[in-house]
């Protein structure tokens, strides 16, 4: 339970509430509109084991004053506020603020003036940027020529429609009229969440409009140069119907000792998801404190501009070489983190090497993908240091030529282990993490355009790899309630060590060799790059393709198998 007490700021006198053992670290919660501190008590009571926790009404909502003019609202005054609560709650040491949605804009304006330095530790921001460097990002989005700036500046604004809604005289009127009451019913249609009714949800409805008469047009036409060296995480909610992430990505520049954590969740996160954001302030709290910086938030750190991928963890299965080694780049260059699991310990940790290059963290394991113990383990060791994935790629394979007579049930075993086996460990292991996660995470499983085809030369390859496209599409079925979604790759005749590496069945090792020979000479004539699939699968979890294949060879075979099957029947039985 909390305790409430009254702090005074000017002429306002502010309703606080605390949690908690007041000898720990302070973390000072601010609220947003159409909000009082209550949307912050799931996430208090969470925090309240490990910290001294704080949050109050801001002027005009809940149990604090209400002023009646607009120039009561202004960004000054909402500083002098957080100020006076801090100095009553923790006037000994710098608190940890945390702001939500206007709490968070107004928390930028506090963090970014000269009068907080030394009191604040550290700054998390949830679902609002500083106004000031809104101005700054719609003003370079404007001067760009950039078709995609253009797009992000358009959506923003589709987004911001209640800021200029908020500016008409008539807007209190409908939360004198019932909207009050209707808020709670609106929060859980559009938002997915269930808030308990607010006592002062009306008054809070009413008065709040003027923090944005009071302080948006003009920080936002004229904004200023606002600059923190404080440490600030950023939690961003991917879901928002009101910040678009993309409204963020400029901040480093602001603040240059930046976390950034993408979230699968909508704008009221406090509410939706206060196990996330306690653990989250939690941590970053905590290693403010101490300098212990989680892998997790190691991982959120960001390094120079903001990628298409930056904050995301991909793991990728047959990482050594070929299609995956070139999986690992692609994300790293687009900004990814990277677990590259391989059989062989020396060509994962070359990626990884690689992949840090590319001013990303990597990470090579050493896993067989056909031992499910060893999948289960490793699986269990990411989700506790990295927490769940949000891209699994079942790469790995091995290659395996001769007839069904001829392949033995050590062989089948084998190729299965690996091509089929290793694919359903990665997938059931890694989706169940992003389940318990709550993430729109992506699975990519990679079979082959030989999974359309049959043939008598690779009997044991072509059934593996029939076997993941079917599982793939179960997969896809199955997980799309939950967010997740699955994509089959098809690549054609690659340049890999895939044929160097196969298992050449039936024949003596002369024959074997010339087999190889053979093949090598045709995927070096066809030439098609890893580079290329690689690029296929970004793509593809992008756009959650279900199908993707690579190659012309592929879309023929495809084409083939769909609408003349008794041509490739016949095909298959040449020995070619």
């Amino acid at each position: 339970m909390s305790e409430i007490r009254y702090v005074q700021s000017g002429d306002v006198r502010l309703a606080v509430r605390e949690w908690g053992d007041a000898t720990r670290p302070t973390v000072l919660l601010v609220h947003g509109y159409p909000d009082s501190s209550q949307v912050w008590d799931a996430t208090a009571a969470l925090l309240a084991h490990d910290f001294h926790v704080v949050a109050y009404d801001v002027r005009g909502a809940g149990r604090s004053t209400v002023p009646t003019a607009v120039a009561d609202y202004d960004l000054d005054l909402l500083v002098a506020d957080t100020a006076a609560v801090a100095d009553a709650v923790s006037p000994d040491r710098p608190v940890h603020l945390v702001g939500h949605d206007w709490g968070s804009i107004q928390s930028w304006e506090t963090v970014c003036t000269e009068r907080m330095r030394g009191r604040l530790a550290s700054y998390t921001s949830i679902s609002g940027p500083g106004l000031d460097h809104a101005g700054h990002w719609i003003r370079r989005r404007l001067k760009s020529a950039s078709t995609t700036h253009k797009r992000e500046l358009a959506a923003q604004a589709l987004h911001s429609w209640y800021i200029g809604m908020f500016h008409l005289p008539s807007v209190p009127a409908a939360w004198k009229l019932g909207l009050d009451r209707l808020w709670p019913t609106l929060l859980a249609q559009i938002e997915g969440v269930r808030a308990e009714a607010n006592p002062t949800q009306r008054q809070d409805g009413v008065a709040g409009i003027n923090l944005y008469r009071a302080n948006v047009r003009e920080r936002v036409l004229r904004p200023r140069e606002r600059r923190t060296d404080l440490p600030v995480q950023l939690i961003v909610p991917r879901r928002d119907h009101f910040v678009m992430p993309e409204l963020l990505d400029d901040l480093s520049q602001w603040a240059p000792r930046l976390w950034r954590v993408d979230v699968d969740a909508g704008h009221w996160l406090p509410v939706s998801h206060p196990q996330l954001v306690a653990e989250r302030v939690a941590a970053f709290v905590r290693f403010v404190e101490t300098g212990t910086e989680t892998p997790a938030l190691q991982r959120a750190r960001v390094r120079g501009a903001r990628r298409a991928h930056s904050g995301k963890l991909v793991v990728v299965t047959g990482a050594g070489s070929g299609i995956g080694r070139e999986t690992v780049l692609a994300y790293a260059e687009a900004g990814a983190d990277t677990v590259c699991v391989d059989l062989d310990r020396t060509a994962a940790e070359r990626t990884a090497e690689l992949a840090g290059l590319l001013d990303t963290h990597s990470i090579a394991y050493a896993v067989d993908v056909g031992d499910a113990k060893a999948m289960e383990k490793l699986a269990a060791e990411i989700e506790r240091t990295l927490g769940a994935p949000d891209v699994i790629v079942n790469n790995a394979g091995i290659g395996m030529s001769g007839p069904v007579l001829e392949t033995t049930t050590a062989d089948w075993e084998r190729i299965l282990r690996v091509n089929l086996w290793g694919v359903i460990h990665g997938s059931r292991l890694f989706a169940k993490q992003m389940v318990a996660a709550g993430k729109r995470g992506h699975i990519v499983n990679v079979s082959s355009g030989l999974a359309f085809f049959p043939t008598r030369i690779t009997p044991a390859y072509n059934t593996t790899k029939a076997a993941v496209q079917m599982l793939s599409e179960c997969l896809r079925a199955e997980l799309a309630g939950q967010g997740i979604g699955v994509s089959a790759v098809y690549p054609g005749v690659v340049n890999t060590n895939i044929v160097s590496t196969a298992a050449m069945l039936g024949g003596s090792d002369g024959e074997a060799a010339k087999k190889r020979a053979r093949a090598e000479r045709l995927y070096q004539l066809r030439n098609l790059k890893p580079e290329a699939v690689a690029r296929a699968i970004v793509d593809a979890v992008e756009k959650n393709r279900a199908e993707v294949r690579v190659g012309a060879e592929v879309h023929a075979i495809r084409w083939l198998s769909r609408l003349a099957p008794g041509i490739g029947r016949r095909l298959a039985r040449l020995d070619a």
